[in-house]
């Protein structure tokens, strides 16, 4: 974890070696790329929340992820993908880290530990997909918008509990977890009572909120 937190400062030193890369802040809802624009480019979070979304041909939009800080996206851009496969939002105010694609592909050629970081992520990254299936497939609309919540707030991660911050929107929650608004209010009404969450100048997640994911 401590290397996570070490990647803004050395993904600075190694694009400053590559003479590439640059860091763009974003206002609140910015699209940094499009669905169907070139994939040229990979980036790295050092502050904020980005969303992820696909449009389908009919005209229905799907949230599949939200990524924090110390987070990359766009590196589909390495594995061959000429265009986006989705729309990459800032959901905050961001400061997100762009590196070419030619020169991210050179960086993790020359430098081991860079290269070591990325693995690392994208590892990271697949387990979180295939748990995101598992629970989209099993769980319950309950379960998955708990999983969630606890997911956006880092839950275990460094062993701290992060409040929510911003306020993700419950149509962006229910899209999140295949569910209506009006479940998700349901729920989070419910949360609420039963101490798991409370509104404190954002959202804030209780460890206690683990017992809705955990129980059968």
């Amino acid at each position: 974890m401590a290397q996570k937190r070490d990647a803004p400062l050395e993904l600075r030193t190694y694009l400053a070696k590559a003479r590439g890369g640059t860091t763009k802040e974003y206002r609140k809802k910015q699209i940094i790329f499009s669905q169907g624009s070139p994939a040229d480019a990979v980036f790295y979070i050092e502050k904020g929340k980005v969303k992820l979304t696909v449009l389908s041909t009919r005209g229905k939009e799907a949230v599949v992820a939200i990524l924090g800080s110390g987070d990359f996206f766009g590196e589909g851009s390495l594995a061959g993908q000429p265009l986006r496969m989705a729309t990459a939002t800032s959901v905050i105010e961001c400061s997100i880290l762009r590196a070419q694609k030619e020169t991210m592909t050179r960086m993790l050629h020359n430098e081991p530990a860079l290269s070591e970081l990325f693995m690392a992520y994208l590892l990271s990254r697949n387990a979180r997909i295939e748990e995101d299936l598992v629970a989209q497939l099993f769980n319950s609309s309950e379960k998955r918008l708990a999983r969630i919540l606890l997911l956006l707030a880092h839950f275990g991660k460094d062993g701290q509990h992060e409040s929510i911050v911003p306020r993700i929107s419950q149509e962006t929650l229910a899209e999140m977890v295949g569910t209506t608004r009006s479940r998700v209010s349901f729920f989070m009404n419910k949360f609420r009572k039963l101490g798991f969450v409370e509104y404190n100048g954002g959202l804030q997640v209780h460890s206690s909120l683990l017992n809705i994911v955990l129980h059968d």
